[in-house]
């Protein structure tokens, strides 16, 4: 006689299961495309809540607030910050960058998934109080190839391009503590695009699914 099927209805791993919103953190060293891409992903119209940073830099000319980053004051950022307003805060290259707390638990209150672009000390930061989130590395093909990214961009000095290079390589060294890495070749934005895609998806269908506690 055969056995019947066991009823997996309730199980957490079953069938039926509905795995929980996600946090994404696109990380990388500076110049490596980050906004290049999280502005291709938003065009493909791919289900995202995109988090905008906080920042005390000075925006740049090519850059729009609220977009790329939502510039403040200093003292703005300060008041946020003492108020615990921040997942995760840090000063880079003399400035401060901020992922604000509360627009993070309300997308995923709302049961969308996340995605934030952060720095990879922002990111080691992150792992540590959210370690259920996905972390992505966004890498170059090669240092040579960032420095002539960072080069053409036009946005720093020589003294600020070899600080970024030098800093760009230890964070190459951070690789391990990622869970995903995407190499952003020069041209196949689309491609790094559809393999960010690819890992949700793959995510939304883990056996054990991620549950992001945020409070």
């Amino acid at each position: 006689m055969m056995n019947a099927e066991p009823d997996r209805s309730e199980s957490p791993h079953g069938p039926n299961r509905s795995p929980g919103p996600l946090l994404i953190v696109l990380s990388g060293p500076s110049g490596v495309g980050k906004d290049a891409v999280l502005t291709r992903l938003k065009e493909s119209g791919y289900p995202l809540c995109y988090i905008t940073t906080l920042t005390t830099r000075p925006r740049r000319d090519n850059e729009k607030d609220m977009m790329d980053y939502h510039f403040v004051s200093t003292e703005e950022y300060r008041s946020m910050l003492a108020k615990n307003g921040f997942l995760e805060s840090a000063n880079v290259y003399g400035n401060w960058y901020g992922v604000p707390r509360a627009a993070v638990k309300e997308a995923l209150d709302r049961g969308e998934d996340v995605v934030i672009k952060i720095d990879v000390q922002g990111a080691a930061t992150i792992k540590k109080t959210v370690p259920e989130a996905v972390f992505i590395f966004l890498v170059p093909p090669s240092i040579e190839e960032l420095n002539a990214r960072l080069t053409q961009r036009l946005t720093e000095s020589p003294a600020d391009l070899a600080l970024r290079l030098k800093t760009a390589e230890e964070e190459m060294k951070q690789l391990s503590r990622f869970d995903y890495v995407v190499v952003n070749l020069s041209g196949e934005i689309d491609r790094v695009v559809s393999t960010i895609q690819a890992i949700i998806t793959a995510e939304k269908h883990r056996v054990t699914p991620r549950r992001i506690a945020l409070t």
